[in-house]
């Protein structure tokens, strides 16, 4: 009996040292496939709730398609979580968003955010602190200048697009219609952007050095309520090249519904704008189509070409006539943070941070933002970031250069 007793303890031993071995395995899974956590911070209430929301939409759409391939594959499979908070309307609700975002969230990897420079300024103070990496397409150059350590910008900044919009434009006019522009004119409001645009021009001796001469220099305070002088001044000097900046969508409004009543629309002049506002859908709910038509904007990133199928499912998925840069932009973050993962193997955030400053990208997630390779130099700042230019074709603006990524031909006067 003793002995048939001692063979029941070692028996029940080695099952109960199995059974809890078993537990240790499940419970060691489980922390493996723990959720990978990124954090979205876009304003989703207020006067800039739409762009928020097709960057939601791009987001949870890149997530959804990382864990249908099966998740972070150097983390076992772990799928992607994304959090979102509401950034608001003003600068003070979105700083508070990414306290909340950080403080209900300690085990954040990283975020993508925040919409308006303002914003991302002000919602990077608050991640940097946190240790929390976040990637954003927001312009200001102040964003990669304050010294920190956990803000990327993946974009051309403010003064990168403005500093290099003249050699774009020159060498995409000589592409087109085979002859150098000659003369400029300039029609723009009194806002930040617009000035910090055209800072280079009046700042350095750009200008003389491609052999342009400025025509026209008009500047007004928005809200415009006559557009007549400015666009009679154009009409009269008939420049080669019209950088038309407004900032308000009304001015945008007034100024080509003048153009069209001087016959300058339509393209006869070429006419370029600034920023992604003068490719965004709001644009036709607020004038008829064919106002736009011939209009180009500098962006810092727009739909290109080999990205048909992605701009189909999200115009499905979204209900949105087009793909814009802030849609874009935010699934490329996305995707940039699942290769960070699988370079890095890490949950930790500042491992992760690390990771990004140091890669450089030649497939993956660079093909959802201009240029050939992704990296960031020390400040977070994108090395040789690129800048294209949109235009206005059969009422939607579509990407006309460089060559390489453009999914249209440059319309241009007298082609």
């Amino acid at each position: 009996m003793l002995k048939q007793s001692g063979i029941f303890s070692i028996i029940s031993a080695t099952l109960l040292t199995l059974f809890f071995s078993l537990i240790s395995l499940e419970i060691s899974a489980q922390a493996i496939l723990e959720p990978v956590k990124v954090g979205l911070i876009v304003p989703l209430s207020g006067p800039w709730a739409r762009p928020g929301q097709v960057m939601r939409v791009a987001a949870e759409l890149a997530v959804e398609e990382i864990n249908e391939q099966g998740g972070i594959a150097a983390l076992g499979g772990a799928p992607l979580e994304l959090v979102v908070y509401d950034a608001g309307d003003n600068v003070e609700r979105a700083k508070n968003a990414a306290q909340r975002m950080v403080a209900e969230e300690p085990d954040l990897i990283g975020a993508v955010g925040a919409y308006l420079s303002s914003f991302t300024l002000a919602v990077t103070e608050v991640t940097e602190r946190a240790e929390v990496p976040i990637l954003t397409l927001s312009y200001s150059d102040l964003i990669t200048s304050r010294g920190f350590n956990y803000v990327f910008q993946t974009s051309a900044s403010g003064a990168v697009q403005s500093s290099g919009a003249l050699p774009v434009l020159m060498d995409m006019a000589e592409s087109a219609s085979g002859h150098r522009p000659e003369t400029i004119a300039i029609i723009m409001d009194n806002t930040a952007a617009s000035e910090a645009f055209v800072k280079p021009f009046f700042e350095t001796n750009i200008l003389e050095e491609y052999g342009l001469e400025l025509v026209v220099n008009e500047v007004f305070t928005p809200p415009l309520a006559n557009a007549t002088s400015l666009i009679q001044h154009i009409r009269a000097e008939q420049p080669d090249l019209l950088l038309l900046l407004p900032t308000a969508i009304s001015d945008t409004k007034l100024l080509l519904e003048k153009m069209n009543e001087f016959r300058l629309g339509r393209g006869l002049i070429p006419t370029i704008s600034n920023g992604a506002a003068m490719g965004d859908p709001d644009l036709l709910s607020n004038m008829p189509g064919f106002l736009l038509e011939g209009v180009m904007s500098i962006v810092a990133n727009w739909s290109t070409r080999g990205q048909e199928e992605l701009i189909d499912k999200f115009k499905d998925v979204s209900g949105e006539p087009w793909m814009t840069q802030h849609p874009l932009s935010t699934y490329g973050h996305v995707w940039l943070f699942k290769q960070a993962l699988e370079q890095s193997s890490s949950r930790d955030s500042t491992v992760i941070a690390n990771t990004l400053r140091n890669m450089t990208l030649s497939d993956g997630a660079v093909n959802y933002f201009p240029g050939n390779s992704l990296s960031f130099d020390q400040t977070g700042k994108r090395i040789d970031a690129g800048i294209l230019v949109i235009q206005w074709q059969e009422g939607e603006p579509i990407t006309v250069f460089p060559e390489r990524e453009a999914l249209r031909s440059i319309l241009w006067p007298g082609e």
